[in-house]
């Protein structure tokens, strides 16, 4: 009996189904991540003022220096899911490998860089006299644990090219509630001070990457592939990652300009640019979710060679995340009244952040696009584009925000830079994913 072809409708709610079951995980796991910095926060503010600026300082640093690694996810999961579209599961599993080793000896480099310089270092950050010799410990002991977080990165990125994104939730919770455990014990009870939240944090990393790593070996053993480093394979991902790390330092560059406009504006404002910048990052770990998705069904699909599969999941995918921001921009004008005062009971900075707030929620719907297209473009492997369109985007933005103090603009000119940032992004890829051209089938592009 011929079955019926599939309606749009039915695709529509099969395209719904993969999106859920991907993004939803991915979301907890995004959320788990900064959790660890709030564990230790709360643990070693307790020791007093000058433990919790040096982890401050610390803490900023690793997560500046882990964050310039994310490609390690991000192009393991475009690369991994093509293999799979294609049906070749030892090859996936073999180009999963390659990135783990890159990992690991990228997390061997930072350790060598890290623990001689970790005081000259702490000193350029400009920590005080009090915090640095706090700073420089927990960033001495943490920089041990960097191999481990990238080859999580690397293994998370294995592990959503395999369609996978319950086994990084349940990792994350579980690092988690070994990092609050291990923290507690080593900081009160063995009596070690910072230097114990840094161990605690080690440690839980370390099992984090032995747990995903247990999971990749078996996957790995089942399917013969190869688990031996490949010199080849990992410059390889060297070379796919090179892209989306111009990307990515592109990007931060837009944060650290936005965050340096804003401290020239003020105490106050710089305060409230602070608070806007912390919920613009949350309501980007639920658009990121989505774009999670993204990399991983669009890279399956075309290397399965369905490019028109890759087209109906992209556009719901885009229409997923134009609803998303939407509702994450009404939740931001509607619960307004009850977060701001939990930030800040500063009169003069809540009035200096809600006019900022409401751009944020207007252009939510813009980022909700930016965030889908970033993340299908990623799973096509279209990397060489995203830094060229980033690049563009980082040329726009500076000038203008750098024009801001000098025109005597305040926060929400300053946001309305960071909203223009966001359309030249949503141009770039908006006219990319129109043009079809990141459609590349196969099992490699």
């Amino acid at each position: 009996m011929t079955q019926a072809p599939a309606t749009p409708s039915s695709r529509r709610r099969r395209h719904d189904r993969e999106i859920i079951a991907l993004a939803v995980p991915a979301f907890g796991a995004l959320v788990a991540e900064p959790l660890f910095v709030m564990v230790d926060s709360a643990i070693v503010g307790h020791l007093g003022t000058p433990q919790l600026a040096g982890l401050a300082v610390a803490a900023a640093l690793l997560t500046t220096a882990v964050s310039i690694f994310v490609f390690l996810a991000y192009a393991t999961t475009a690369a991994v899911a093509r293999r799979v579209g294609a049906g070749d599961l030892p090859s996936a599993i073999r180009q999963g490998m390659d990135g783990i080793w890159l990992a690991i000896l990228l997390g061997l480099a930072v350790i060598a860089l890290a623990l001689p310089l970790a005081p000259w270092i702490v000193e350029a950050f400009g920590a005080s006299d009090t915090a640095a010799p706090y700073a420089t410990t927990y960033l001495r002991i943490s920089s041990l644990g960097i191999p481990a977080m990238l080859v999580v990165m690397a293994a998370t990125g294995v592990l959503r090219g395999l369609q996978n994104t319950r086994t990084p939730l349940y990792v994350a919770i579980g690092g988690f509630a070994a990092n609050g455990a291990l923290n507690a014990g080593l900081v009160y009870g063995a009596g070690w001070g910072i230097a114990g939240s840094a161990w605690g944090t080690v440690l839980a990393q370390i099992g984090m990457a032995v747990a995903y790593l247990v999971v990749v070996v078996r996957g790995a053993r089942r399917h013969g592939a190869s688990l031996r480093p490949d010199a080849a394979g990992i410059r390889a991902s060297a070379r796919a990652g090179v892209p989306l790390l111009v990307r990515t330092l592109s990007l931060r560059a837009v944060l650290l300009i936005a965050t340096a406009v804003a401290a020239r504006l003020g105490d106050t404002d710089i305060a409230a640019h602070q608070i806007i910048l912390s919920l613009w990052s949350l309501m980007a770990f639920a658009l990121d979710a989505i774009a999670i998705a993204g990399q991983a069904i669009i890279g399956r699909y075309l290397g399965a060679g369905d490019t028109r599969g890759a087209r109906e999941a992209c556009h719901r995918m885009v229409q997923w995340g134009v609803v998303s921001g939407v509702v994450l921009g009404a939740l931001i004008v509607l619960a307004r009244p009850l977060f701001v005062p939990l930030f800040t009971s500063d009169r003069s900075v809540q009035d200096t952040l809600l006019p900022a707030l409401m751009v944020v929620a207007l252009t939510q719907p813009i980022a909700g696009v930016v965030f889908i297209l970033d993340g299908v473009l990623m799973g096509a492997g279209d990397g060489t584009y995203l830094a060229w369109a980033m690049l563009i985007t980082l040329a726009v933005f500076a000038p203008a925000a750098l024009l801001v103090p000098v025109l005597g603009g305040g926060l929400t000119a300053l946001w309305w830079a960071m909203a223009l940032m966001m359309l030249v992004r949503m141009a770039t890829l908006w006219l990319r994913a129109r043009s079809g051209t990141w459609m590349v089938t196969g099992a490699t592009r």
